[in-house]
């Protein structure tokens, strides 16, 4: 009987060991997630545009196909590959972080410049043709700028770990962020494409005049809310990726730019009472990288149109 009790106790131990390990995994992944949170918001504001022209009856499984080609990417393409650069090639790490950084810069400037250049038009008209042709275009075409974007995400993530964990707990932390953001990411998705059903719905058949105002509301207010989350996406894939790369030439050996950017954050900070100081401190610093951001993927743009795309065309033989 005693021996029973000793293996019980030491099950109990294992038990109580691996509930701690599935704790710190989760809060490793979590604030690891949290590192990606421009990448995220990207993610989320990019997604809806896929669901544009389709009856409301087909966007949840429209973003349900997306959502499992996205897991797909992250836990049987991505996850392997970030553990191997950590086993085998972490000074790989951060300049492939940089690389992500520059595109999200690129993005960010591209989607503004074509704002600037275009009055923000995009061309309409796609939902023509085939309509289940159709739908295989669009999933095909939002899974491969999930691959991107998801990319972009596990890297951020696989850097903000800590480097003396064992690749099981990396692989673990990996494969809890790259779910959670997953589901956060098209869980928000699938809410706001069928916000503005609710709405109708609720404006229709609400039983009450507070409900059918409200949705009445969320109907007229989802325009604009789309709008502001694109706006607040490309804002964030700016400041993101211009801290990303700004850290990098400082994890590479090059401090200034870093160091500029404390000097000024901290000098604005002293013309603020205290308690805001921290605050101010933030702000400045991602106002600074996002402005960095932008300014770097102008420069992309004009490098993309001016010198890559001839050379690639000129290669191919034919348009890009």
């Amino acid at each position: 009987m005693s021996g029973l009790l000793a293996l019980l106790d030491d099950v109990a131990a294992i038990a109580k060991i691996a509930a701690a390990s599935v704790d710190d995994i989760a809060g490793q992944a979590a604030k690891a997630g949290a590192k990606a949170a421009g990448a995220l918001i990207d993610d989320a504001a990019v997604t809806p545009k896929y669901l544009q022209g389709f009856s409301a009856e087909r966007e949840l499984s429209i973003v349900w196909r997306i959502a499992r080609g996205s897991i797909f990417n992250k836990l049987v393409i991505l996850l392997p590959v970030a553990l191997l650069l950590s086993s085998f090639a972490p000074w790989l790490i951060t300049p492939l972080l940089m690389l992500g950084g520059a595109y999200l810069c690129f993005e960010g400037a591209e989607k503004i410049w074509h704002v600037l250049h275009k009055g923000g038009h995009h061309a309409a008209g796609e939902a023509v043709g085939d309509p289940l042709h159709l739908e295989e275009s669009k999933v095909k075409g939002a899974i491969k700028t999930d691959f991107i974007l998801s990319a972009e995400i596990m890297t951020i993530i696989l850097a903000a770990l800590p480097t003396d964990n064992t690749i099981w707990f990396q692989a673990g932390a990996l494969a809890f962020a790259a779910l959670g953001v997953t589901l956060l990411v098209y869980g928000s998705v699938g809410l706001i494409v069928k916000a503005d059903d609710v709405g109708l719905h609720m404006a229709e058949r609400g039983r009450l005049g507070l409900t059918q105002a409200l949705g009445r509301r969320i109907v007229k207010a989802m325009p604009g809310f789309l709008k502001l989350l694109m706006i607040i996406g490309t804002a964030a894939m700016l400041w993101v990726g211009g801290q990303i790369i700004i850290h990098g030439l400082a994890a590479l050996g090059w401090h200034d730019p870093e160091h500029w950017v404390e000097l000024a954050a901290e000098a604005a900070a002293h013309l603020v009472p205290e308690a805001a100081a921290a605050s101010v401190i933030w702000a400045v610093s991602a106002a600074i990288a996002g402005v960095f951001g932008l300014l770097l993927g102008f420069v992309l743009i004009a490098l993309m149109s001016g010198i890559i795309t001839p050379l690639w065309t000129a290669v191919r033989g034919k348009p890009a």
